[in-house]
């Protein structure tokens, strides 16, 4: 099965833990990706069933808005009962490389003022140790080069992304040749470096539950 297949697998079982659980006037989380775009293709089908949903950025907004799903502000909206997102990668403990698509930020914010986060991807993302996945960090534009001085004394090869900025107006380190066999210290570390805005481990705040979209189907991954 070719991998935007599984991501469609993927999506669906998502739909379907949604619409399981969807009661009226329900705000959900909505992730940046493409899963997540075949996920926002399936809801469509259930928008006038949504009191609507909060998106992890612009481009999430806008096609949510092209399926006539409205879209809020979180800060209008209190703590949420379901996020679905994707991950760059993923390992067993339900830990998470998120940003390759820049929004890492809001996505972080969005997990956070959730109650349960629900991953989809494709089996490929599925890892026993993550760090083969770039692991991108959002930095104040000032402060790019100084960040990328204290990511290589922990160990790092930091990488600008050029021509990128983000939703929030800043920079992208995509940080290279890391194992990452302690996600917590890693996130912690990185976030204690000034001009740091936030980096892309989702360890502290995992998933809950992970779909894998896999040949035979979804596989669901829980701690």
């Amino acid at each position: 099965m070719a991998v935007d297949e599984q991501k469609r697998t993927a999506a669906r079982g998502a739909f379907d833990y949604v619409e399981k659980r969807l009661e009226n006037d329900m705000v959900i989380g909505v992730g940046t990706g493409s899963t997540v775009d075949y996920f926002i293709t399936e809801l469509s089908a259930i928008a006038h069933r949504l009191a609507g949903t909060v998106a992890s950025s612009v481009a999430t907004a806008q096609r949510l808005k092209e399926h006539n799903i409205p879209v809020f502000d979180l800060n209008g909206c209190g703590m949420l009962e379901i996020y679905v997102d994707g991950a760059d990668e993923a390992n067993h403990n339900l830990q998470l490389i998120k940003g390759g698509g820049a929004a890492l930020t809001r996505e972080k914010v969005i997990a956070a003022a959730s109650r349960l986060f629900l991953c989809v991807a494709d089996e490929s993302k599925l890892v026993h140790v993550l760090g083969e996945f770039p692991l991108p960090v959002e930095v104040i534009p000032m402060a790019r080069s100084h960040v990328a001085r204290q990511i290589v004394k922990l160990g790092g090869d930091p990488v600008y992304r050029e021509a990128c900025v983000t939703d929030n107006g800043n920079h992208i380190l995509d940080i290279y040749n890391l194992d990452i066999m302690d996600p917590r210290k890693l996130e912690q570390a990185l976030n204690q470096i000034t001009g740091v805005v936030t980096n892309g481990l989702f360890a502290e705040r995992g998933a809950d539950i992970l779909l894998v979209g896999t040949d035979q189907g979804v596989r669901t991954v829980t701690c």
